[in-house]
């Protein structure tokens, strides 16, 4: 590319008259600005290829005209010229920047702006492939990262006959802090599922995911013979009241899988300021009962077969805020021809073009008729967050749950 446009910057112009003639003469078409006009006039910074900058100016004055320059479309070679203090000179030459000094000769001088041109260019070019191979680098690490991540999700859903399982879930970005499971629990007679929502999103938060659904389920999975006397103390269902025999079958992994996670986040891990709200559901597919703890989560709908909708309000706080926290099992039961509907925030957080969230009194709304299968619920919400979203980029991880009981 041709090196044809030069721009001086001075304050006063006589020590830049020389100059000047020297770079016409060399065939440059020359502009002056001061560095005011420059501040004033930012359009000014995208013209020239090269610019020759006083060194009276000072180092800082310099250096913070070579960002400015720096950031331009064309990336000009920034030198500096002397005036009356040499001092000034060694200065910015000790500051890393191209000079050139009288007498200025033409042809000299075109060489050696010239050169500093393509030298910077050169730099610029090597620079740009070392942020590429970088950004293929993390752009691999992430493909890994979503790869291990999916590893810790069910490929596979167990379902015991005359029942439904569904879910979605789709990241904010390459991984999530969102996370959904399934899983057998003591000896098959019981069927655990998790859907949580760690704080934040990106590679962090997916960190977080796969250490809280690992405690989770490898506490589940050792204390599937516990019955509920094994379990930490606090209250066993909403209002202190006791379950019947019968159902405390599942209760002990569940609460020491919630309460073992909560005390090892927060003893470990509440300074990364990172905590998890989660709806922990253990449902007997015999009964139809379902016993479970709702850590600060979004409240699931229970939606009967009547037309009427049963929210599973949280039953403790958020998992990881404070070691000593009590959690209580809630109880449902799910008759057939209901479905239980769990979610994460994304889903009633999902913003249109101008902002508006899609809110729970839509989700709710759209939720009245009962559709006639779990998969036909969620694609009912995902159609209806599809029209609120629109173009816009998908602010949070969205994971939902549809658990139905066929009749």
């Amino acid at each position: 590319m041709a090196v044809t446009r030069a721009m001086l910057v001075a304050e006063t112009a006589a020590h830049a008259d020389e100059l000047h003639r020297a770079l016409t003469a060399s065939g440059f078409d020359v502009r002056r600005a001061r560095p005011a006009e420059l501040a004033d006039r930012p359009a000014l910074l995208d013209e020239p290829d090269v610019v020759l900058v006083s060194a009276a100016l000072g180092l800082q004055r310099v250096a913070l005209l070579g960002q400015r320059f720096a950031g331009a479309d064309k990336h000009p070679a920034v030198l500096v010229f002397p005036e009356d203090d040499p001092g000034a000179l060694e200065a910015c030459v000790r500051g890393g920047f191209d000079y050139v000094t009288p007498p200025y000769l033409p042809g000299l001088l075109r060489g050696r702006l010239v050169s500093s041109h393509e030298r910077g260019q050169l730099v610029g070019a090597v620079e740009a492939m070392a942020t590429m191979a970088s950004l293929h680098a993390y752009e691999r690490d992430l493909g890994i990262a979503r790869e291990i991540q999916a590893g810790f999700l069910p490929e596979h859903l167990s379902v015991p006959d005359g029942w439904e399982f569904d879910f979605r879930f789709r990241p904010a970005r390459h991984v999530a802090g969102d996370f959904y499971d399934v899983f057998e629990m003591v000896n098959g007679r019981r069927l655990g599922f998790v859907v949580a929502d760690v704080c934040d999103k990106g590679v962090s938060a997916a960190l977080f995911m796969a250490l809280i659904r690992t405690l989770l389920r490898h506490t589940a999975d050792n204390t599937s013979a516990w019955n509920l006397m094994d379990a930490a103390p606090g209250p066993l269902a909403p209002g202190g009241g006791s379950l019947p025999p019968a159902l405390g079958l599942g209760a002990g992994p569940l609460v020491q899988s919630v309460v073992s996670t909560n005390r090892y986040l927060a003893r470990n891990h509440l300074r990364q300021g990172y905590f998890v709200t989660l709806f922990f559901g253990v449902l007997d597919p015999v009964s139809g009962s379902l016993l479970y703890i709702n850590g600060g989560h979004n409240p699931p709908l229970l939606l009967r077969g009547t037309g009427e909708r049963v929210p599973l309000r949280p039953t403790g706080p958020a998992v990881g805020m404070a070691a000593d926290s009590v959690y209580s099992l809630g109880h449902a039961r799910l008759d057939p021809g209901d479905t239980l509907f769990a979610y994460t925030d994304g889903v009633v957080d999902a913003r249109s073009p101008g902002g508006a969230p899609f809110g729970t009194s839509r989700l709710h709304d759209l939720l009245a008729p009962h559709p006639p299968s779990g998969r036909e619920l969620l694609e009912a919400v995902d159609r209806a967050l599809a029209d609120h979203v629109g173009a816009t980029e998908q602010f949070d991880d969205i994971t939902m749950l549809a658990l139905r009981r066929a009749g």
